[in-house]
């Protein structure tokens, strides 16, 4: 998914430099879309120019103190960023979170750690709600379909945080 990413942020932003485009991902919050780091990105940046497809251009470099190498998509990149659309767009996900592989083995688990874990969840939970409410205060320039994902988002973290304090009461009850 972090080729899509790339090759979108190069349609909307031609000539942008591989820092640039990163500040991007993670000023705009797309990591609630995408896992990335540093690292998986400029690798997957170097894939991309090894595919061709996208290519360095020249642009001048007097005001800037470092080496650096700005992009554009190339027409193989516009014909793979339309086979990316239509991948990621056109299949649903199922919703997964990884505390429910715990839940399999809960009953394993001493109980006073497995409540300690959901009040974990419920903590990082509101850690990410709290984020998204910023990040749907701001004004970026994102497409109004990115604002309406973002407001996606905050109603599954809402509704987890009300699933994982349900959770926690139950077992207090027990």
């Amino acid at each position: 998914m972090i080729p899509l990413l790339i090759l979108g942020l190069l349609k909307q932003k031609p000539g942008s430099y591989g820092y640039e485009l990163l500040a991007l991902m993670e000023d705009n919050h797309y990591k609630y879309i995408v896992n990335f780091t540093k690292g998986s990105f400029y690798y997957n940046l170097q894939q991309l120019e090894e595919k061709q497809l996208i290519k360095k251009i020249d642009v001048d470099k007097s005001d800037r103190t470092r080496e650096t190498h700005n992009y554009i998509i190339t027409e193989l990149g516009n014909k793979e960023f339309e086979k990316l659309m239509f991948q990621y767009g056109s299949k649903t996900e199922y919703v997964n979170l990884s505390f429910y592989t715990t839940m399999l083995f809960a009953n394993e688990y001493k109980t006073e750690d497995f409540i300690q874990l959901i009040e974990m969840q419920i903590m990082q939970t509101r850690e990410k709600i709290t984020l998204l409410k910023k990040s749907l205060e701001q004004d970026y320039e994102n497409p109004v379909y990115f604002k309406h994902m973002l407001k996606n988002s905050l109603a599954h973290h809402l509704v987890n945080v009300e699933w994982y304090e349900g959770l926690l009461n139950e077992i207090m009850l027990k």
